[in-house]
């Protein structure tokens, strides 16, 4: 009688999914470094924590051009888990390649919402941004239908609209836009920037909070009052 072959252990394989942000960098990148600088500025921790995924499909560039743009972005401290989008072959030592990423503009982790069509430059958030959840939307307006926690952070090329309580940071008129305004039901916000103006809530004073409010850049100084 044959013994039956012994049994060899099996290797488990699982998929993963972890939060990270989408970062396209787009021509000339000289250009587009300045205002990933001055973003940085205004918010210095706006990267701190975050895996940071890049989207190099709209670039393009060569191997060198690669090694140099991930180099750029490792002196400003954001770490680049994978590479998207890239069609020359990846030198040693760089990131992975990654495929099937979600597609551009859709809000990490964000609640499920109508979907946005091309050349739409509006972004609908149809419930709360979380503590530790950053959206980022370069392209335009951004509205929160919930309430923005404490620690969570909106970065937006245009205006910022929040139905509910605004409590983490929230940036807008960050494509040099100083015209970008910030609206919230009930002020408590840890942060606020229009354009390259910032203010953090210790110079902001507490006459408002709770309050439902409107905040702008006029004669470069951030605005803020009371909605009727």
């Amino acid at each position: 009688m044959t013994s039956p072959a012994p049994a060899h252990p099996s290797l488990p394989l699982r998929g993963r999914v972890f939060r990270a942000v989408s970062l396209a960098p787009q021509a000339p990148v000289a250009e587009w470094l300045v205002l990933l600088d001055e973003a940085l500025k205004r918010t210095a921790t706006l990267f701190d924590d975050k895996a940071v995924i890049l989207d190099v499909a709209g670039l393009q560039p060569t191997a060198t051009e690669l090694e140099s743009l991930i180099t750029e972005l490792t002196v400003r401290r954001l770490r680049i888990l994978g590479i998207e989008g890239a069609t020359a072959a990846l030198p040693e030592g760089l990131p992975p390649r990654l495929v099937g990423g979600r597609p551009q503009g859709e809000p990490i982790d964000a609640p499920a919402g109508p979907e946005e069509k091309p050349g739409m430059s509006s972004l609908t958030i149809e419930g709360s941004v979380r503590s530790g959840q950053s959206i980022v939307h370069p392209e335009g307006d951004v509205t929160v239908m919930g309430s923005v926690s404490s620690g969570a952070e909106i970065l937006a090329g245009g205006s910022i609209h929040v139905y509910g309580a605004l409590r983490g940071r929230a940036i807008a008129g960050a494509a040099r836009n100083p015209r970008a305004r910030i609206y919230c039901r009930k002020f408590e916000p840890e942060l606020l920037g229009i354009d390259r103006l910032v203010r953090t809530a210790e110079d902001m004073g507490n006459h408002l909070r709770g309050q439902a409010v409107q905040i702008w850049s006029d004669g470069g100084a951030i605005k803020i009052a009371a909605l009727g």
